[in-house]
């Protein structure tokens, strides 16, 4: 299997980005970590093994982005406001740096957004909101609203509310989202999410499901045994669902 690693300097984030590329042909999967998680946790979770045929074969190329969460959503010591406006400058390196890279060595018209965990919320985020860039969808394990207080998950902006916020919250823009162009966009994707039963977010997902369906938006939301939130689940999911 073709495996690639690129690094360089971002102007957007300002510091270096890694990531790795898997794969030399077929639909184009750009693959966000889950919390804190490098570019290369696909690797070392063994997922990659339970779709490695499908890479050889050339059927999936995965882009396996790092995260910079630790400077954004999850920077406890930063200000909210700067806490969205640093994960806005993330969307615009991943739009802006990644996309040509994946365009230069791949131009399959397929792309795949796809995480786990908080790589679902990403995943999920950057789809929904540039439906026109994406044909497929998988969200496992997600989270698409980190204003939410579920267990010890606390509210990720620790009670600010703005603008910026709310067009980051898939479950919050949603039901308002008149555009046509962006809904036919999202109707002819392919949305898959997965999450366990007794996940905390569980309700999360079921309420976007109900959202999709309320905008005619098609999508599957498959709920499995237990918790399902970790790599062992994962690896699963993968298999069936990418």
């Amino acid at each position: 299997m073709k495996r690639e690693y690129h690094k360089w300097w971002s102007p957007r984030l300002q510091r270096d980005m890694e990531l790795l590329v898997y794969g030399h042909a077929g639909a184009r999967v750009l693959v966000f970590p889950t919390r804190f998680a490098r570019f290369y946790e696909y690797e070392d979770l063994r997922i990659l093994d339970q779709i490695r045929d499908k890479i050889e074969d050339g059927h999936l190329q995965l882009f396996c982005v790092d995260s910079i969460d630790a400077e954004s959503l999850y920077c406890s010591w930063a200000e909210p406001v700067w806490r969205i406006q640093r994960h806005i400058q993330y969307e615009e390196y991943i739009l802006n740096e990644v996309f040509p890279l994946m365009d230069s060595v791949n131009d399959n018209p397929c792309t795949i957004s796809h995480g786990c965990s908080l790589g679902a919320f990403h995943a999920a985020n950057i789809a929904l909101r540039h439906p026109h860039l994406f044909s497929k969808l998988c969200a496992f394990s997600g989270r698409f609203d980190l204003t939410l207080e579920v267990e010890y998950f606390g509210d990720l902006f620790s009670g600010f509310y703005n603008d910026d916020v709310y067009f980051h919250t898939p479950s919050h823009f949603l039901p308002s989202l008149v555009c046509e162009q962006k809904l036919a966009a999202l109707r002819n994707m392919d949305i898959v999410m997965v999450v366990g039963r007794e996940d905390p977010f569980l309700n999360n997902n079921l309420h976007m499901s109900t959202l999709l369906t309320d905008k005619g938006i098609g999508h599957t939301l498959h709920q499995w045994d237990d918790r399902a939130h970790q790599g062992h689940y994962w690896r699963k999911m993968a298999r069936m669902y990418l």
